[in-house]
């Protein structure tokens, strides 16, 4: 009987989500899944954004690029190109595209044509160029991900050989480019649905209502609440088993599992570690698990006092407990970090010594610095939970307790989610919580958006750090192609980050993901994005 209610009530939530969404729930009918999301989005153009919450809701569902990671790793494979050559010299990349790829429609829009070369050169020229006609379509927004990786100084040009083939010309070799290219802030968009777009007057809905190629096409977006979509018939890759995808914007971790529980939802994001264990012995659920490629900081904003001081900036990395951290935050799902990338990632410099916990050492170098009393600083903490952190509050109540035995009075300050990323990337913060997933596998992906120089415009590098030494370093590991070689020059980029402390490296999380029972063939992705394509519900 009790097994009969449940189902009942989750039966009725459903019906309930779906109804305000205008899908279906006649017995026939829809499948709906219903994930429970950890924030909202800052958007929904992949181009704008670099935080996983963005992508997640945004990108994964509705959009594809011209190569993809395999889900579960992070090998290269075949997106909306089909094959690609690179030249013997490496500086040129020719795609042969999909045939019969087909772009969604929506009430303003119903594509005339499928996929091909002009979507490919408008969806990169628009951030390359700022005078292309759509590179400053939407005010107050900036390329955030593709100036962080410094796209515009890898890529000379993009070509248009014939309607179905592309060429990008590079201003020299970049053993990541392909990586680079399978990054959501690639994800191919419709020159067609843009220049009607633009015919109309109203240019920037392309960037409100997106049109993509992806497995699922956008509904709608009830602010900090619901995101709604829908399957795409005609996606390319076959259509999804679901009908209808509903991201129930949820930033606590407590409500999302108790949602979970009900069966509110059937997918939970970054569950908190004290909930586990009971998790896993839910008979309703099955627990994911998978190590993370993330890392978790606090970010000394350089350009500001007292960081700005190399000796403050270790002083107070000695002046945290990170085992105290694991311990009370984590509580096992976290391992220590002492270099910005994870240990499960090549070229990760183990030989390097991590900072120890040291109170009287951290006050005699505060004292060096010309601060004997201390100092009043601001610290940043995470709004919600992130893979790299499932609790940023009780993170930072910890370090301002750590931080206080030295004399430094800490004040905690943070904001909504989308304002808080918005804020950092004008340097407005001093020291700041924050973290990074890889979304490619390799190192690159976490030294240059995290600490390059070309990621402090982009508004990536939260430290503002730039150091001539260090992007020397990337520059020789990103022209060459040998494995080995490139680990060496990551290697002493890592020795420099050491030295220099731009960031407190926390934690490398454990990822856990908890789905229901009637969830079929769900599967944890290496890059921490949900993927929906291939899921199923059982009857």
């Amino acid at each position: 009987m009790k097994q009969q209610r449940t189902l009942i009530l989750k039966a009725s939530l459903i019906a309930m989500f779906c109804a305000s969404a205008g899908f279906a729930t006649t017995a026939s009918a829809a499948k709906t899944l219903v994930f429970c999301s950890e924030g909202s989005p800052e958007g929904f153009n992949p181009q704008f954004f670099s935080t996983g919450t963005t992508m997640d809701a945004s990108s994964v569902p509705m959009f594809n690029r011209l190569v993809e990671f395999d889900t579960g790793t992070t090998n290269i494979v075949p997106g909306l190109a089909e094959s690609w050559t690179i030249a013997p010299d490496g500086l040129s990349y020719t795609f042969t595209l999909r045939k019969g790829v087909k772009f969604h429609s929506s009430a303003k829009f119903k594509p005339t044509r499928d996929m091909n070369a002009d979507d490919i050169v408008f969806t990169y020229n628009r951030m390359a160029d700022p005078q292309h006609p759509f590179h400053k379509n939407t005010p107050g927004t900036t390329y955030a991900y593709f100036e962080d990786m410094g796209m515009n100084k890898i890529v000379d040009k993009i070509e248009k050989v014939d309607a179905m083939t592309v060429r990008f010309k590079l201003l020299h070799p970049e053993a990541p480019f392909l990586a680079n290219l399978a990054m959501d802030f690639n994800s191919v968009q419709s020159a067609e649905y843009a220049d009607k777009m633009k015919a109309a007057g109203t240019p920037q809905i392309v960037d409100r209502e997106p049109i993509g190629t992806g497995a699922f096409q956008f509904v709608s977006y009830q602010k900090d609440a619901v995101i709604r979509y829908k399957a795409f018939d005609a996606y390319w890759g076959g259509r999804p088993k679901i009908d209808n995808l509903i991201y129930a914007i949820t930033p606590d971790a407590s409500v999302r599992y108790a949602k979970l529980k009900a069966g509110e939802c059937h997918v939970m994001a970054f569950p908190k570690p004290a909930d586990i264990a009971l998790m896993k012995a839910d008979p309703a659920l099955t627990m994911l698990t998978k190590e993370g490629l993330n890392i978790g900081y606090i970010a000394f904003n350089v350009e500001k006092k007292p960081f700005d001081n190399k000796l403050v900036r270790q002083a107070l990395t000695m002046a945290v407990d990170k085992q105290s951290i694991l311990k009370t935050v984590f509580q096992g799902s976290g391992q220590n970090a002492k270099n910005p990338i994870p240990p499960m990632l090549w070229s990760y410099n183990d030989k390097i010594v991590d900072y120890p916990y040291d109170v009287a050492k951290a006050k005699a170098l505060l004292a060096k610095a010309g601060y004997p009393n201390g100092a009043e600083v601001d610290l940043w903490y995470l709004p919600v939970s992130r893979p790299y952190n499932p609790d940023g509050k009780r993170m930072a109540e910890l370090i301002q307790a750590d931080w206080a035995k030295v004399g430094v009075k800490a004040k905690l300050v943070t904001y909504e989610w989308g304002e808080y990323r918005k804020r950092s990337k004008t340097g407005e913060q001093q020291a700041m919580m924050f973290g990074w997933s890889g979304d490619n596998g390799d190192p690159d992906n976490f030294f240059g958006p995290l600490l390059g120089c070309d990621a402090v415009a982009g508004g990536g590098n939260v430290a503002r750090w730039c150091n001539k030494d260090f992007e020397a370093q990337l520059q020789k590991a990103k022209a060459t192609s040998v494995q080995a070689e490139r680990a060496k020059f990551y290697e002493r980029a890592q020795e420099i980050v050491h030295e220099e402390a731009p960031l407190i490296e926390i934690a490398h999380s454990v990822r856990f993901t908890p789905v229901r029972k009637e969830v079929i063939g769900f599967k944890m992705d290496a890059t921490a994005h949900h993927y929906f394509d291939k899921v199923d519900l059982a009857k």
